[in-house]
């Protein structure tokens, strides 16, 4: 069974290509293959599959079936599609420079630039209010957006770096239901954020594309802007995002680092 390794500013997943949408794949086996020590290690995992074999209405051909670390179903992810474009281009089975992706979220058109970064149209960045989180005993305000998941954004003085990000922060489960992907952000200039996130179902991540969209909105928002452009630099590198009306853009690297075969014994025991 084929398996490729990518990343996107070092969020990094485990791309599993399935056309026929033949494989079974479990929580279990999400988790297994996502485990650093057991698996292969990864911040989630990406089935490349053809969205009429999974059953899904999309304009595109291929369906991005995405799932986190803990084995859980996500909605999107734009590191990982930038990494899944990159996939299916080096593969030959997409043209490009331009075509349609399928996603949870929704459809989601992409450009495949020539210096080798990808641009995904990421949807509508929509403010649905406020909230709080706490990190130990520290009490963050921030804005809810939806990018077709849910994010907390929290702008603070103090630098993000020295946050203790190893533990979940609290959040208020009554408002964010279905779990909420957390930003903390250092405002460094006019168009120049800088972003750490603790994602749903995973954990702290070097990166989280779907994450950079949500600060760049916020930060629209509490500016009365109604466009906005930003470099948003997360651990794992930096990427840059457009707001505007109705839609959003992420622009940013994919790279394929490693290819091979998941040994059949140790798939049928996990899953």
């Amino acid at each position: 069974m084929e398996f490729l390794k990518g990343h996107g500013t070092q969020n990094d997943f485990v791309l599993l290509p399935d056309p026929a949408a033949r494989l079974d794949l479990t929580p279990a086996r999400v988790a297994a293959l996502c485990d650093r020590q057991r698996g292969i290690g990864a911040d989630g995992v990406l089935r490349v599959v053809r969205a009429a074999d999974f059953g899904v209405e999309s304009a595109g051909e291929w369906f991005m079936d995405y799932r986190n670390a803990d084995g859980s179903i996500a909605e999107m992810c734009g590191n990982g599609v930038r990494v899944f474009v990159r996939y299916l281009v080096d593969a030959g089975l997409a043209a490009g420079p331009e075509f349609v992706i399928g996603t949870r979220a929704g459809d989601r058109p992409v450009v495949v630039r020539e210096d080798g970064t990808v641009t995904v149209q990421m949807g509508p960045a929509t403010i649905t209010g406020s909230s709080v989180t706490m990190v130990g005993e520290q009490s963050f305000s921030g804005v809810a957006v939806d990018v077709g998941n849910p994010h907390l954004v929290s702008f603070t003085e103090d630098d993000v770096a020295g946050l203790d990000l190893r533990d979940q922060p609290a959040f208020d489960g009554d408002f964010f239901p279905e779990g909420v992907n957390l930003e903390f952000v250092n405002a460094l200039g006019e168009g120049h954020l800088r972003m750490r996130v603790y994602e749903r179902g995973v954990g702290e991540t070097r990166a989280c594309g779907t994450g950079t969209v949500a600060v760049v909105a916020a930060a629209q928002h509490l500016a009365g802007l109604e466009s906005a452009e930003s470099v948003v630099d997360i651990p794992g590198g930096r990427v840059v995002v457009t707001v505007a009306p109705g839609e959003s853009t992420l622009t940013g690297p994919a790279e394929i680092v490693a290819r091979g075969e998941l040994d059949e014994a140790w798939w049928a025991a996990n899953g």
